[in-house]
């Protein structure tokens, strides 16, 4: 073997491509309503209001008609996109294929935009009415639970917020056996569950609340961590409670990648575009609840 035969060796590197650190996504989706759409807006859900039953006190009297309150919610689609090239030249550079590392990406990114819509949906305006003509805004009197519930002052996730939380639910007809509802919470409200006996002692729970270390489900509620969450006040976290019939999310165009060279360009890179076509929307008051905590 000739002795100038290492001149012909490869570098070896990793041929693995790692993504950087983000949140995976959609988290939200499994918890809330969905359904698929066509047009400009869509009607999920026609909402027809309680009624209640009346005396008969006399025989052979003329009926009296109940008409039951009428109500329409509407969602209404937003398009995004997101388009990544890579030149071939750079691939030429590397050893594996990049291209499916960007398409994992891409749909992570599609993921959280979901959980975006539906995070702003639950506590944002609601349209109503036949056409969509009239706006709801969120009920912050009825069904928002105090940053300083219990204390003299502020305080963050407490067990005491999800006693409130399921009272509040029942309170307004809410029926916990038939929906289990799910709370929305930042990294710091769930490590001031993990900081409460209530939570991860076995003395006060029948099967354990830790999960590898998380806590997944507590109290009956489905445990989602997020880092979407909005901060108000600059130290209240907004995190939110709610069932599976409160929020609704519309699917115009699922989470789509293609994948094609861009022979109008220099080298004919590659260009990797996913779109997402969706819209959310809160259903009825009473089935999402704010719990404000302190991020301090």
């Amino acid at each position: 073997m000739s002795i100038n035969a290492p001149t012909h060796f490869v570098q070896q590197y990793s041929t693995n491509v790692d993504l950087l650190l983000q949140e995976m996504g959609p988290k939200l989706r499994p918890f809330v309503s969905t359904g698929t759409h066509v047009g400009k807006a869509a009607s999920p859900l026609n909402q027809i209001g309680s009624v209640s039953m009346r005396s008969v006190t006399s025989r052979f009297t003329s009926k009296t008609a109940t008409n039951a309150s009428y109500d329409r919610r509407w969602v209404y689609p937003s398009d995004f996109s997101l388009d990544q090239q890579l030149d071939n030249f750079d691939q030429l550079k590397m050893i594996t294929d990049p291209k499916s590392p960007y398409a994992r990406n891409a749909a992570m990114a599609a993921g959280r935009k979901m959980d975006e819509l539906v995070i702003e949906a639950a506590l944002g305006d609601a349209k109503t009415g036949e056409n969509g003509g009239t706006t709801e805004s969120f009920d912050t009197t009825n069904y928002s639970i105090a940053a300083d519930l219990g204390a003299s002052g502020d305080v963050g996730l407490t067990v005491e917020k999800l006693i409130e939380a399921q009272k509040i639910f029942q309170d307004a007809n809410v029926d916990l056996e038939m929906e289990k509802p799910t709370i929305v919470i930042a990294p710091k409200q769930h490590a001031d569950l993990l900081r409460q006996t209530e939570v991860v002692s076995r003395d006060f729970n029948d099967r354990p609340a830790l999960v590898k270390g998380m806590v997944t489900e507590f109290m009956g509620f489905n445990i989602v961590v997020s880092n979407q969450l909005d901060v108000v006040s600059t130290d209240q976290r907004t995190c939110f409670a709610f069932v599976q019939s409160g929020l609704y999310l519309g699917i115009w165009n699922e989470i789509q990648s293609d994948a094609h060279q861009r022979f109008d360009l220099e080298a004919n890179p590659w260009e990797l575009t996913t779109t997402l076509s969706a819209g959310a929307t809160r259903l009825e008051q009473g089935k999402i609840i704010r719990v404000l905590c302190d991020e301090g």
